[in-house]
C-alpha cells in the first residue's frame, strides 16, 4: 500500500460529532438564558406586577445601566475583600496542607479544629468579627473563613493520593523527604489543589457578602451587600436585582477565570485536561 489512505467516515465522525456538542454546549444555555428572561418579562406584563414587587428585566438593565458609577464602586469593594480573603485562604490553605503531609501529629491535632471552623456558619462568626477587629480586617477574615477549608481539605486529599508504587520506587532510590514532596506528591496533587481554588474563589465572594451584610456599613467604601440591603430598605427593587445580577456574574467570571488557569495548567499532562483537548 502506497501513501497514506483517507481516514473512513466511521473515523472522522466522533470529530464532527465533538464539535457539534461543544456548539450545543454553548449554544443551549443562551437559549435557555433568553427563553427565561421572555417569560419573565410576559409575567411581568400580563400580570402587571408592580416594580416594586417584582421588577421586569429590561427595568433592572435600565436600573444597572442608569446607577452603574455607583454599582461598580461597590462590586469593586466587593471584589477586593473577596481577592484578599481567597489569597489568604489559598497560601493558608496550602501551607497547611503540605504542614499536615510532613506531620501526622499535627494534622491530627488541628484538623478537627479546621473543620469546626468550616461548618460554623460565617453570618455567626462575622458579629463576632466586628467586635474584635477592624470592620474591613473582620470582613477580609469572614472571607477566609469560608475558602479556607476546601483548600486544606482537597490540598491534603491530593498529596494523601499519591500512588504507593511510585512512593515506594521514591524511597527505594533514597529521595529525601522534600524531593519526593517537590518531584511526586505536589505534581500529584496539583489537580486537587486547582480544584479546591476553583470553589474557594466562588466562596470567599460569598464569605465578603455575608461579613458585609453583618457589617452593615454606609458611605463611600461601602460594598454590594450594603447596596442591596439600601435597596430593600428603600423598596427599590430594580436596583436591589441589578445589584445580584452584578453579584452573580462575578462568581460566574471569577469561576471561569479559574477554571480557566486550571485548564492551562493541566492541559498538556493530566487526563481531565487531555480529555477536552482531544
Amino acid at each position: 500500500m502506497s501513501g497514506l489512505e483517507p481516514l473512513p467516515a466511521a473515523v472522522r465522525e466522533p470529530t464532527s460529532l465533538r464539535n457539534n456538542v461543544r456548539w450545543l454546549r454553548l449554544l443551549l444555555p443562551v437559549a435557555v438564558f433568553a427563553a427565561g428572561i421572555v417569560a419573565w418579562e410576559s409575567i411581568v406584563r400580563i400580570g402587571e406586577i408592580p416594580p416594586y414587587l417584582l421588577p421586569g428585566p429590561f427595568l433592572v438593565f435600565r436600573t444597572l445601566t442608569a446607577d452603574w458609577a455607583i454599582l461598580w464602586d461597590s462590586l469593586a469593594v466587593t471584589l477586593l475583600t473577596a481577592l484578599e480573603g481567597f489569597v489568604a485562604a489559598a497560601i493558608g490553605g496550602i501551607a497547611l496542607a503540605l504542614l499536615f503531609n510532613q506531620s501526622k501529629w499535627l494534622e491530627y491535632s488541628l484538623l478537627p479544629y479546621a473543620v469546626i471552623l468550616q461548618v460554623t456558619p460565617v453570618i455567626a462568626i462575622a458579629p463576632l468579627m466586628l467586635i474584635y477587629l477592624p470592620q474591613q480586617t473582620a470582613v477580609v477574615v469572614c472571607a477566609w473563613i469560608v475558602a479556607f477549608f476546601p483548600v486544606l481539605a482537597n490540598t491534603t486529599l491530593g498529596l494523601n493520593s499519591v500512588d504507593r508504587n511510585l512512593a515506594g520506587l521514591f524511597q527505594l532510590y533514597g529521595a529525601s523527604r522534600t524531593q519526593t514532596l517537590r518531584y511526586l506528591k505536589l505534581p500529584a496533587a496539583l489537580p486537587f489543589i486547582l480544584g479546591g481554588l476553583r470553589i474557594a474563589g466562588g466562596l470567599s465572594l460569598i464569605g465578603a457578602v455575608a461579613a458585609e451584610i453583618a457589617a452593615g456599613a454606609a458611605g463611600a467604601g461601602s460594598g454590594l451587600a450594603y447596596r442591596i440591603l439600601e435597596s430593600s430598605y428603600r423598596l427599590n427593587i430594580p436596583r436591589m436585582f441589578a445589584a445580584l445580577l452584578l453579584l452573580s456574574a462575578a462568581g460566574v467570571v471569577i469561576y471561569m477565570l479559574l477554571a480557566l488557569v486550571s485548564h492551562l495548567v493541566l492541559r498538556r499532562w493530566h487526563e481531565s485536561a487531555l480529555r477536552k483537548e482531544n
